[in-house]
């Protein structure tokens, strides 16, 4: 959490802390360097601006730079990237990390552009389908534009270490999850494969998180992206699953119910808003279709939302005993990052 000058005076009032211990700690807490970005109407500047030029060259491509050619759009991207990471480098020397990371991130999300026009160049690109499509239809084709975007952008964030610079790499390993789907069943694949695919590629994002987030515990949150496109692909994929069984929609609640108490254990929300999500979807099946006009439903849940109180209750009483219980049989490493998250 993020101590402000208002909880220091609260804890002098308190008697917890006195007037200078308070003042001291104040003048401590503003000398540690930022992890990431405030919430300030500066940085808000810094992301639209960035935003706007990152889509500009994505999202919102129009069909007038076909007139380039493909080598036109190859050069041109080049130059846009190489503008970008001179601009990354002139930020960075004046200590302004936040538009340094926009800029570097801006010149990573070039590389399918630059990829798309390289193809085109040398005659490689398979039909007639044009850059606008990337970001709106699943193709095979796209798989090369995609590789070599996890390439480029590794090696910038090896490079420049900023955790913006993970949101294209977390993007596109999205992406990929659904064009790789195509390529295993060809143009026939139907949804449920999509849909598995989806699933397990999300699982294996979220693994990546998690070991980004061990290994740069205490340090700039790189794995915010990854954890965030992981659960998406995750949650979405095992969502779109059918199954008539009811044990396994009952499965399906209790993945949800995990991920809400991964969610808490590590400090990501992510995981508890989908995890939420899923629950809610469970209870609206048992209410809609399973408990269907049964007058016992409404009792039923209302019992079991005043017993998750209830065990709420007991948890805070017994928390500290409960956690330090189990800390002593997790490795020191677990218990390090544990604390680094603030648990």
């Amino acid at each position: 959490m993020r101590i402000t000058r208002k909880d220091l005076d609260d804890a002098v009032n308190k008697h917890i802390l006195s007037a200078q211990q308070a003042e001291n700690l104040d003048l401590y807490l503003q000398s540690l360097p930022s992890v990431g970005p405030s919430f300030n109407f500066t940085n808000v500047l810094y992301y639209l601006g960035g935003l706007l030029a990152i889509g500009a060259m994505t999202l919102f491509m129009n069909l007038g730079w076909e007139s380039f050619g493909g080598w036109g759009i190859f050069f041109i991207s080049l130059a846009y990237a190489a503008a970008g990471l001179k601009l990354t480098q002139l930020f960075e020397s004046r200590g302004y990390a936040v538009p340094a990371g926009i800029c570097a991130t801006f010149a990573v999300t070039l590389t399918p552009l630059a990829i798309f026009g390289l193809q085109q160049a040398l005659g490689l690109w398979p039909d007639a389908s044009s850059y606008q499509e990337y970001h709106r239809y699943i193709k095979w084709q796209w798989i090369y534009m995609e590789f070599g975007t996890l390439i480029v952008g590794t090696i910038v964030a090896w490079r420049y270490k900023y955790p913006f610079l993970i949101m294209p790499i977390a993007v596109t390993l999205w992406y990929m999850s659904m064009d790789i789907a195509l390529m295993i069943a060809g143009s026939s694949a139907h949804f449920e494969l999509r849909a598995l695919v989806s699933m397990y590629f999300g699982l294996l994002i979220i693994l990546l998180a998690f070991w980004v987030d061990f290994r740069a515990k205490g340090k700039a949150d790189f794995a915010f992206w990854l954890y965030l496109f992981g659960v998406m692909g995750f949650w979405c994929g095992m969502t779109a699953q059918y199954s008539d069984s009811e044990i396994a929609k009952f499965v399906y609640f209790c993945i949800n119910i995990i991920m809400i108490g991964a969610g808490v254990l590590i400090t990501r929300r992510v995981f508890v808003v989908f995890g939420a999500l899923g629950c809610s979807f469970y209870l609206g099946h048992l209410a809609y279709d399973l408990f269907k006009d049964s007058w016992l439903f409404p009792i039923a849940l209302t019992a079991i939302g005043l017993l998750i109180i209830y065990f709420g209750v007991l948890w805070q009483k017994n928390e500290k005993m409960i956690s330090e219980k189990v800390r002593k049989i997790l490795p020191a490493q677990v218990k390090d990052f544990l604390d680094s998250r603030g648990n």
